[in-house]
């Protein structure tokens, strides 16, 4: 259920939720749709733009900070809670186009702060802000409002950044499914059976879709890189102390990071360059002193990979059945590594996946370090994780991991100590592998297989190696399997080569060109979803006659059908059905839609990305098999009669 509340937003209450994204339409994560666009713009701006096409379109009076939100709101309430039903945005901000608006009257005065000037983006729902409700995924922090802003919200607002809303995450950032109890399950717009990765899943699916040209997130262990090599984006775990995780509700402190996930290295860079820097407030920090900061957008090349000399860490690809698919597909982004000028090595690190695995210490920090935030929020509805666990205000895909975190929680413990020795050794054995191996960086797959079906574990992610050591690490797009999932691959760095790594990516975005848009989210038409490409069918033979109507609906993937049969008796027919078809000449059985003595059916098919492209390029038949047809059967080939609008 949802209840307006009189400042605009959303107010949620609990029940259960299902793990199946197609049910999220009844679930109370409705926010998406609590703020229509006023007007729905005459065309699809954002769809894919990135934020140098946006500015380019203000600047030059195509556009209007406040037009662009009412796109990317369109575009919200187009697909989030509808078919694919991504369920990416927990709530919006009331107040996008006033901002947005007073950013245009700045630009018509002549005031253009910078690149962020007037650009909608969204965060992950565990950046304290102001003016809006955080609640970091959790039902029991509905309604939490903080006194002030993140650190990387206030440097966002000061590059003229537009906060059109919060994205869903894994409850407390404590997972990499993206199920959360005041949020329900987010899907992957490149299969909505599919999970978008996390914790910062909300984040990356809405880029992906292109409900933001960015979006910010945070990341432990993983949860900027896991959404961003799962939707086909650029994600960095920049080195820890670059930025200030100050105002973000904590996971670990000595792990947590946080930044934007982006389309594009342009985009992502322009996002890096607004919130890096010191905080007094994040003790991390420090380790700025003295130092210049990196300027992402100036250290661009396409040449940066020329020269670089790379290793590929074997023993992060894996060696079971399930890996294989994604170690093809990042094998074969190495080589294209290689045709850029880099050298690249296989190596290994004998001890380390041994010390990395023992290094993590968010068992022991989640407990003490929220109930040290929580202790800062006015008001707070809960004080501490045992509160959660008492009243049972999490989702139950929770329980289990706040309870084991409960037990061990402390910052006063052998094992605690133990772990935090570790990452220190870790990391100096990394740095001095790199050193005498005389590398510049090393990869490897950011997770080892595709997305798993929503419900199940994913399995193979590799994120402790940047998490433990504190050193920085970039997601960026490595290709798709066969049946179109996005896999990533990662690049880490020496502390603080953040920059380097933003260089090397842009220069193999320059020739990969690797972006390729999920089908589910289609560009909008009058400010809509596209209408049905429809197929329509009629074909007779001797005494038999056929007649079938068929819709394809990109958003949910579904085909549905309405055929028949006439002119023989039903048991003279074996079956209809949907076959492969390549220049005329008859494939294999796809679908079949009806069997023996069954004259005519109706329903509906969900299509894989296999049948999609099939279907598309034309390369589907319709077939029925019936005893009294020349041949045993006719057959048409599914071309559009009526292309959606």
């Amino acid at each position: 259920m949802t209840a307006r509340k009189g400042n605009g937003e959303m107010s949620h209450f609990p029940f259960p939720l299902s793990l199946s994204c197609m049910l999220v339409l009844l679930s109370f994560a409705s926010a998406a749709m609590a703020q229509p666009p006023r007007t729905p713009p005459p065309a699809d701006v954002v769809y894919e733009a990135s934020i140098t096409d946006l500015q380019s379109a203000m600047a030059g009076g195509r556009a209007t900070s406040v037009t662009l939100v009412d796109a990317y709101l369109a575009r919200i309430n187009a697909y989030d809670q509808r078919a694919p039903a991504l369920n990416a945005v927990i709530r919006l901000n009331p107040k996008a186009r006033a901002d947005a608006s007073a950013l245009d009257a700045e630009r018509r005065a002549g005031r253009v702060r910078g690149p962020l000037h007037g650009i909608p983006v969204l965060l992950k729902d565990n950046y304290g802000t102001r003016d809006m409700v955080t609640s970091a995924g959790s039902i029991a922090l509905a309604g939490m409002r903080t006194p002030d802003d993140a650190f990387q919200v206030k440097k966002l607002r000061e590059a003229g950044a537009v906060i059109l809303g919060k994205t869903n995450m894994h409850e407390l950032a404590a997972g990499i499914t993206s199920i959360s109890s005041i949020g329900g399950q987010t899907c992957n717009p490149y299969d909505p059976t599919r999970n978008p990765g996390g914790s910062s899943g909300g984040s990356g699916a809405a880029v992906a879709a292109s409900f933001a040209a960015i979006a910010w997130g945070s990341d432990t262990c993983g949860s900027i890189r896991i959404p961003a090599a799962v939707h086909n984006l650029y994600g960095l775990r920049p080195t820890k102390g670059l930025t200030s995780v100050a105002g973000i509700v904590p996971l670990s402190h000595t792990q947590d990071v946080a930044g934007p996930i982006a389309r594009t290295v342009m985009d992502l860079a322009i996002g890096l360059d607004a919130t890096i820097g010191a905080d007094p407030a994040d003790p991390a920090t420090r380790m700025l002193d003295g130092r210049e900061l990196p300027r992402f957008v100036g250290s661009l090349d396409s040449t940066g990979l020329r020269g670089r000399r790379i290793g590929v860490l074997v023993a992060h690809f894996g060696v079971e059945a399930d890996d294989a698919e994604g170690t093809r597909v990042v094998r074969a982004a190495l080589e294209r590594l290689k045709a850029r000028g880099a050298e690249v090595v296989d190596i290994a690190i004998a001890p380390l996946d041994t010390l990395i695995n023992r290094a993590g210490v968010i068992p022991f920090e989640l407990k003490p370090d929220l109930m040290d935030y929580l202790a800062t929020v006015p008001n707070a509805p809960v004080h501490s994780l045992k509160e959660i666990l008492d009243a049972g205000l999490m989702h139950s895909a929770l329980e289990g991991t706040f309870r084991i975190r409960e037990a061990s929680g402390t910052r006063d413990s052998l094992p605690y100590r133990e772990a935090l020795t570790r990452r220190i050794v870790a990391r100096d054995l990394v740095i001095a592998y790199m050193d005498s191996a005389k590398l510049d960086a090393i990869v490897y797959p950011t997770v080892r297989r595709k997305a798993a079906i929503i419900g199940e574990p994913q399995r193979g992610g590799n994120c402790q190696l940047s998490a433990v050591t504190g050193l920085p690490a970039l997601s960026m797009p490595a290709g798709f399997t066969p049946d179109g999932l996005p896999i990533g691959m990662e690049l880490l760095g020496r502390a603080l080569d953040d920059a380097r790594l933003v260089a090397m990516a842009y220069d193999y975005e320059q020739s990969a060109r690797p972006r390729v848009a999920p089908s589910t989210t289609p560009r909008l038409v009058a400010g809509r979803a596209p209408v049905a490409t429809a197929y329509s069918v009629e074909v007779r033979q001797g005494p038999l006659a056929a007649r079938a109507a068929f819709a394809y609906d990109a958003p949910s993937r579904t085909l549905s059908y309405d055929v028949s049969v006439s002119g023989v008796t039903p048991a003279s027919v074996y079956a209809i059905s949907i076959d492969r078809d390549s220049a005329g000449t008859k494939g294999a059985m796809r679908h079949r839609l009806s069997g023996e003595g069954v004259a005519g059916a109706k329903g509906k098919i969900a299509l894989g990305e296999s049948d999609r492209r099939e279907l598309l390029a034309g390369r589907l038949a319709f077939v029925v098999y019936a005893k009294d047809a020349p041949r045993g059967m006719i057959r048409t080939r599914l071309v559009p009669r009526t292309a959606g609008r």
